[in-house]
């Protein structure tokens, strides 16, 4: 099959989260499958300095915008250890600039018109580069509008009545919702601009109109397809998600194993797997300390978490929790992330007061992530909302113990730690299902008073780190998928 992924992030030319993993991942997986996978993005000035090798094609277009045709050029690369194609649209008026979506905490006011033309563009480059495309792989509220023009400006076209689309709910919270006078930027007409087409309570809403047109739509884990069917996931589409209830599919992502692997691992102190990572993991977390000024304790738990310091990513709970634990109880903690600023100084306290207890670096480094994941024998993700998550992923290879919250991919892949569990070989962390302090705490000393028994923590880490999260699986039901949007597209046809 020849799969054409429209996004704005893609591993290793640009990245702000999972997006960029996906489609820096899964089309290098698609491509080992036996289908023939190209990647179109913007050319961001992040991606034109990403260190990666990019060229020009020679191949330029132009993209109705409103009532004005805006100009746009092709440059091409690939995906690293891979053929898998990268074409990047360079317009500076629209890319060239010092963040992908916004600065200084607010969007670019021009984004309803930069990813109209985003969309226009890949459409377009489709004709200028003469591209074979049976599925066409939309991600996010930014490449929403794809499925919209393929059934409306485009349906009548011989070169794209054909294409399929499947549309990946990366992040439900982020909508892409404009001023309803933006609709003149699209080209579509108004009878589109209707609660059963476009529009969202009197605006312009991308994700929407992709939920709506797009031939099947998939999100990041099973359990997420299902929370964004009721409140408070959906983020108010829940009507429209039970309506295409029957075309919605939760994949979960997968782990790219060359990058985060504790027996490959450039960046730890000592390499390990499944069947020697006491010692292994003992010298990465002695030297986890000595860089993060902590005492080198072997005897007592070391619990870390990485990531954005916000309420979404459970962090409140955590501030909740913390002050406590760093008090009274004699345990480890490590932090790294950047957030809202009260957390900032909350954690810069607790580790002026408690600097043999807590260590914090405000700020990220994928390096350091590696040494946390290496060193850690714990790892929080209480997560109020979690379309999948790959930290806990990483923390299983790495035999770092998740304790997380149940909901989204967190609940797909981490199994509670009971008798019960333990028995059947399936426990791998620790979990819990109210998002509140106390939940937290005491699933944090369930995990604590685990690590204490020498028997039972091995064969909890020895569970995790043995277990397939690979891209493979995911690819492989990828490709089932766009099968299925395939033939909803051509059978109808062929029938009538």
């Amino acid at each position: 099959m020849n799969i054409l992924f429209a996004t704005t992030e893609a591993a290793p030319f640009c990245k702000t989260g999972g997006l960029g993993d996906v489609c820096g991942a899964l089309p290098i997986e698609l491509e080992k499958l036996g289908d023939r996978p190209v990647v179109i993005m913007p050319a961001f000035r992040q991606a034109l300095e990403s260190g990666q090798p990019i060229e020009s094609t020679g191949v330029r277009f132009e993209a109705p915008i409103g009532r004005k045709l805006v100009a746009g050029e092709l440059l091409r690369s690939t995906l690293p250890g891979s053929g898998v194609p990268v074409y990047l649209i360079k317009q500076d008026e629209y890319f060239d600039r010092t963040e992908l979506y916004g600065e200084h905490g607010a969007d670019y006011g021009d984004n309803c018109e930069r990813f109209v033309f985003f969309a226009r563009a890949v459409l377009e480059s489709i004709r200028a580069l003469d591209l074979e495309v049976d599925v066409l792989h939309c991600h996010d509220w930014q490449a929403g509008l794809l499925p919209v023009y393929l059934k409306t400006i485009y349906a009548d076209r011989t070169r794209y009545r054909d294409i399929a689309t499947l549309y990946t709910i990366h992040n439900l919270a982020y909508q892409g919702s404009f001023w309803h006078w933006d609709m003149e930027l699209t080209g579509v007409g108004w009878e589109y601009f209707t609660p059963q087409h476009m529009e969202f309570y009197g605006r312009l809403n991308f994700m929407k109109s992709a939920l709506m047109f797009a031939d099947v739509l998939t999100t990041v884990s099973p359990r997420y397809a299902m929370e964004i069917q009721s409140q408070p996931a959906s983020c108010g589409l829940e009507g429209v998600l039970r309506h295409r209830s029957d075309q919605l599919f939760g994949v979960l992502n997968g782990v790219d194993y060359t990058v985060w692997n504790p027996e490959t691992d450039p960046h730890i102190a000592a390499n390990y797997g499944p069947e020697n990572f006491q010692h292994g993991k003992a010298v990465c977390k002695a030297a986890l300390q000595r860089e993060l000024g902590l005492p080198e304790r072997s005897g007592i738990p070391l619990i870390a978490t990485v990531g954005r310091l916000a309420e979404q990513k459970g962090f409140d709970l955590i501030a909740e929790v913390l002050p406590r634990w760093a008090q009274q109880i004699d345990v480890q903690w490590v932090l790294l992330g950047t957030g809202e600023q009260r957390y900032h100084e909350l954690l810069a306290r607790l580790q002026a007061e408690f600097p043999e207890r807590v260590a914090v670096r405000l700020g990220f480094s994928n390096e350091l992530a590696h040494r946390i994941e290496a060193g850690a024998d714990l790892f929080l993700m209480p997560s109020r909302y979690e379309p999948c998550g790959l930290n806990q992923l990483y923390s299983l290879k790495y035999g770092a113990v998740p304790v997380v919250r149940e909901t989204g991919g967190l609940a797909d892949t981490i199994t509670n730690c009971t008798d019960a569990t333990l028995a059947g070989g399936t426990a791998n962390g620790f979990s819990f299902g109210d998002p509140n302090a106390h939940a937290l705490s005491d699933a944090i000393d369930r995990g604590c008073r685990a690590y204490q028994d020498q028997g039972l923590w091995d064969n909890l880490v020895r569970t995790g780190m043995q277990q397939d999260w690979s891209w493979g699986r995911s690819a492989r039901r990828y490709d089932e998928l766009y099968r299925l949007a395939i033939s909803q597209v051509r059978e109808p046809a062929t029938m009538g």
